[in-house]
Order: C-alpha cells, then sequence, then structure tokens
C-alpha cells in the first residue's frame, strides 16, 4: 500500500512502475483500476500491461465507470493494481466503498497493491478538518490499513509538490490558482506529509516487531494489559472524534479495543428518542467500521458497569469523552468521569476534550 500526503506525490506512477517490474520478473499481474487524471508520463506507463475492462454504470441518466470485480476474480491474477481505496462506488454497486472490494479480491486469492492519501483515514478524519479546514467525506477504516503487508510513503517536499501543480501535472490550468490558495498551501502540505510520515512510521514499528517474533520464534504478546475500551453515550454530538482518537490509540499500542454502550433504564427502546436512537445506531456502526468490538450493556449505572467490564476483560485504560454537561447537573445527578476516575480496581482513564465545541 502506497501512502501519500496529497494528489500529485506519484502514487500511481509508483504502482505502475512497480507493475512493470513483476511482469518483467515474469509475474501474473494486471490493472484493475487505474486513474491517470490526464497525467501523461503516468498514462504512458499504462501501455504494455494487461487492463481489465472497467463495468459501465447508469446513473441519473449518465453512463459511468466502476472496477470490474467480477471480471478480475475470473481473470484471477497474482497481483492487481488498484487505485483510488477510499473512492465510493456508483450507488447499486456490488460495493459500498473501493475498499470492499479489494477486501473481495483478497478473499479470493488475489494479491493487491493499492494507493491512498493520508487525509482519507478514518482516525484522521477530525484532525484533518481542524488543521485543515477541510471535511474529507470519503475514509478508509484503519484497520484496513493495518492490513496490508507493507506500507510505503511516497514522499515530496511541499515546494516540490506546488511546482508539479503550477506545471499542471496534478490539475488542469484552470483548478490551480484556487488550488495554490486553499487545499495546496505550502503549511497545509507540510501538515499532511508529517501525518503520513508518522503513519508509514506506525506501520514500520509493528511490521518490524511482527519480524522479530517470528525470526526468535517467541510467540506474541498478550494483549490483555493493554485493551482499550471507550465509554461511549448514546448522543454526544462528538462520539464520532472520541472514537477517531481511539482507532489511534489502539493502532499505536496495535491492541484490541472495545466500545461499550450503557443502556440505563431511561434509554430503553420504548423511551429513547428516535433521533438519538439514530445517532446512536451511526455511531455503533461507525465504530464497528474502525474495527471495535462493539458490546451494549443494560445497568442501571455507567460507571461501575464500564469497571466491571474492564476488570472481566482485562482492559486497562477507558477512554471517555469530557462532560459538556453544567456544573449544576452533574452536582445534582454525578457525573459518569467523575465516577470514573475514582475507579478502585486500578483502571486508568484518559478524558478527551472537545476543546470548547458546543455540545449537549
Amino acid at each position: 500500500m502506497y501512502i501519500g500526503s496529497a494528489a500529485g506525490v506519484g502514487k500511481t506512477f509508483r504502482m505502475l512502475t512497480e507493475a512493470h517490474a513483476f511482469a518483467a520478473r515474469g509475474v501474473d499481474i494486471v490493472i484493475g483500476f487505474i486513474e491517470p487524471h490526464g497525467r501523461a508520463e503516468t498514462a504512458a506507463l499504462v501501455r504494455g500491461l494487461e487492463v481489465i475492462p472497467r463495468r459501465r454504470v447508469s446513473y441519473r441518466g449518465v453512463l459511468l465507470e466502476e472496477m470490474d470485480v467480477d471480471a478480475i476474480i475470473a481473470r484471477h491474477p497474482q497481483v492487481a493494481l488498484v487505485d483510488e481505496l477510499a473512492h465510493t462506488n456508483v450507488p447499486g454497486s456490488k460495493h459500498l466503498k473501493r475498499w470492499e472490494d479489494v477486501l473481495e479480491l483478497l478473499e479470493s486469492g488475489i494479491d493487491i497493491v493499492t494507493a491512498v492519501n493520508v487525509q482519507h483515514l478514518e482516525s484522521l478524519n477530525d484532525i484533518v478538518a481542524r488543521a485543515l479546514g477541510v471535511t474529507v467525506r470519503e475514509t478508509v477504516p484503519d484497520w484496513v490499513i493495518s492490513r496490508a503487508e507493507q506500507v510505503v510513503n511516497i514522499d515530496l517536499a511541499a515546494e516540490d509538490l506546488r511546482q508539479r501543480l503550477l506545471e499542471g501535472k496534478i490539475y488542469g490550468r484552470d483548478k490551480i490558482p484556487s488550488a495554490l490558495a486553499n487545499f495546496f498551501t505550502e503549511e497545509n502540505l507540510t501538515t499532511l506529509r508529517e501525518l503520513a510520515l508518522r503513519e508509514v512510521a506506525s506501520s514500520v514499528d509493528r511490521a518490524r516487531e511482527d519480524i522479530v517474533r517470528r525470526v526468535e520464534g517467541t510467540p506474541a504478546p498478550l494483549r490483555t494489559a493493554d485493551r482499550i475500551v471507550v465509554a461511549m453515550a448514546s448522543d454526544p454530538p462528538q462520539t464520532a472524534m472520541l472514537l477517531r482518537k481511539a482507532s489511534r490509540i489502539a493502532g499505536r499500542l496495535n491492541t484490541d479495543w472495545y466500545c461499550v454502550y450503557v443502556q440505563t433504564p431511561d434509554e430503553r427502546a420504548d423511551r429513547i428518542d428516535a433521533t438519538v436512537q439514530r445517532h446512536l445506531v451511526n455511531n455503533i456502526q461507525l465504530a464497528q467500521s474502525m474495527g471495535a468490538d462493539v458490546v451494549k450493556l443494560e445497568e442501571t449505572a455507567v460507571a461501575p458497569a464500564i469497571c466491571r467490564f474492564a476488570s472481566e476483560h482485562g482492559v486497562s485504560l477507558v477512554i471517555v469523552g469530557q462532560s459538556t454537561r453544567s456544573r449544576w447537573h452533574q452536582l445534582l445527578h454525578g457525573s459518569v468521569v467523575d465516577a470514573l476516575l475514582r475507579n478502585e480496581i486500578g483502571l486508568d482513564v484518559l478524558v478527551v476534550a472537545f476543546r470548547g465545541r458546543e455540545g449537549k
């Protein structure tokens, strides 16, 4: 998997170069989906490689093209190139996202070479929005990235990338001024570059630990001491941020993590507000997409239920969002955060601040 800081750093070019090297060694390799974006030097590298024809889909009167997963499986090469991992497929496709297409190809026994920009990692969504002022809609769960046998960073200095943009090697001439003034600022590109380097460094560290264990013949370490629990309330507006934070921490520790929702009597299905119920379902689906084991507990008191679950499952760290209730409300009804902080089982508690955002 190739990770880059932004469009134009050379991910697709590198993929195609590697494909020619594979073919020269006799590897059966095909192009499942490559998008040259009008770049002549990239398009030239497609020549000489077998391309699986795309599937044409009519959507709202427009004929669109998508990767043909079934055709690739039927051809069954050793390796397939699949670009733009975060892409959202046309409605009505076999899968909603291209990364889901890739998982099916992997399950069918086909190795994949793919690429994605770092801002599309799900757990970085809040960081990118805060640092760049851009909300990325198409994301890839971090657990998909962790499945890659090798993660390679395609690095390019911010000034060099801006020069490529000026030369028309990334976007058409009409889009260059806007891109330079907005997304492709030197500050933004430097931030994204740092995020990409950090992500790949974490991947290398995890891979090195696995190699050392295999060489030395030592078993994988028990993970019980590092398991993480996220305490998820039914309807806080910051839940997505909390889940992404937990996903990043679990990824750094290379460990399992749980998302625990404690359903109190006031939140039974016959009492809970329909809007709150919808938000809860969406948050549960988001947690699952990021690799969490989601657990629902039916208890009267939230903090004791979480502590009991942590004790039974060998959890050492619970992550909870900063309370946005008024101090008066906390005095009258108590605070889950305060109760967790006073736990007597040696459970560490990380309270995530919501940076002054308004919440319920």
